[in-house]
């Protein structure tokens, strides 16, 4: 039995027992148990083995289902388990050889094929259990995206969401039970939807139009989108900063006096996998930080309110970390005994004493000093002049 599965994960479609393959209804006949959300164990009724619900919320049903390991059981789920599914939530818990899985068609392919939308250059979004903000990256004209969410109630929240950022022309396209005998597509734009009797699994294709504001995806966001009571490094800088931090994939990045948040919430922008924590002592700047990161669609920013380097203490080890505020030689000393070798540590400092700070660091530790100085034209008189900001040193270092 140990080189034997013992959890068979089913995927089904809206059309029940009949879209599965004889493998799958094999694993089926055999099992002595069989597990699943209530909705899924009505498509097979005349199930002959023991049945047990899976609880809600999800994660409640593991401990249960691990009580029976080594007992062949079937796990019944939507479509296919691994795109926005619950797969790989069970088989973390499991080795390779203890699970197989039988998948049928996701919601993404299905809704794909009806409108004849390349998945590849279409964004697929699970929204399910996720804020609407998570769109927000996606959104521009002529693009488009699939989407899945809860209910009725959901997409009508899409649509005012998509209507209140100046995209209420977006073309919507309900699909609703796909791929069963109550499918259903119907049509509407954002501004104009009207259904009230949205039928369950619903996913929503979006042609994005309108003439709201599109976000850049390049480093250097302008400074009107984000929050702030002035405490925020500005644009030019901070395109210069997140070009010295160089975020990868995967990696976490600490940002220590956050200000507004916008170091990090970039990072996060710059892909998916990325991790961020910023660190603000002020409570009320740490709660603009969430709204901030809400807004722009990077929820998973961790705001952690305290002074560092007492709040550093406990926290997932950072691949790079940013100083913004609270720059000191002991924040600098404890951090630089701290961090594992490898560690990219960039530091601003505005003030004569930060500046001595860092040019004695980058004359003990080496990395690179550069001195940031910009000007705007503004009126000068009848003419314009050049007015200076305050000079931004940098110092950019691996420990």
């Amino acid at each position: 039995m140990a080189d034997t599965p013992w959890l068979a994960i089913i995927g089904l479609g809206e059309d029940g027992a009949a879209g599965l393959s004889v493998a799958a209804k094999a694993a089926l006949a055999e099992a002595y148990l069989v597990t699943g959300a209530a909705r899924h164990l009505a498509f097979l009724p005349d199930l002959k083995s023991e049945v047990m619900p899976w609880p809600v919320p999800f994660d409640a049903g593991i401990p249960r289902l691990l009580e029976h390991r080594g007992r062949r059981v079937a796990m019944l789920v939507s479509g296919d388990p691994f795109w926005f599914g619950a797969g790989t939530s069970v088989t973390r818990h499991l080795a390779p050889t203890e699970w197989v899985a039988y998948l049928a068609p996701s919601t993404f392919s299905l809704a794909a094929a009806r409108l004849g939308w390349p998945l590849e250059d279409t964004a697929c979004i699970g929204l399910h259990a996720a804020p609407l903000s998570r769109l927000r990256r996606h959104i521009a004209p002529d693009r488009r995206a699939l989407v899945l969410l809860r209910d009725g109630e959901a997409l009508a929240k899409l649509a005012c969401y998509l209507d209140d950022l100046g995209f209420g022309a977006s073309h919507l396209h309900v699909l609703e039970a796909l791929g069963g005998p109550r499918e259903r597509i119907r049509e509407a734009t954002a501004a104009t939807l009207t259904f009230d009797d949205i039928v369950h699994p619903v996913a929503i294709g979006i042609a994005f139009a309108g003439d709201g504001t599109v976000l850049p995806r390049t480093s250097g966001l302008p400074d009107a989108w984000f929050e702030h009571d002035s405490q925020i490094t500005k644009r030019p800088v901070r395109a210069l900063t997140l070009s010295a931090l160089a975020p990868k994939p995967g990696e976490t990045l600490w940002d220590i006096g956050a200000g507004s948040g916008s170091i990090g919430i970039e990072w996060l922008l710059s892909h998916p996998s990325t991790n961020a924590i910023a660190f603000e002592a002020d409570p009320v700047r740490a709660d603009r930080i969430r709204n901030n990161a809400a807004a722009l669609g990077v929820d998973r920013l961790q705001v952690v309110e305290g002074r560092a380097p007492d709040a550093l203490a406990d926290q997932a080890i950072p691949n790079a970390v940013f100083i913004g505020g609270g720059l000191s030689n002991a924040m600098l000393d404890a951090l630089w005994k701290a961090l594992p070798a490898g560690t990219r540590l960039v530091a601003n400092a505005v003030t004569l004493e930060s500046e001595a700070l860092l040019a004695g660091w980058h004359a003990a530790k080496g990395g690179t000093l550069m001195r940031i100085e910009l000007s705007d034209a503004a009126p000068l008189g009848t003419r314009r002049g050049w007015r200076a900001s305050y000079p931004v040193v940098q110092w950019s270092v691996v420990s």
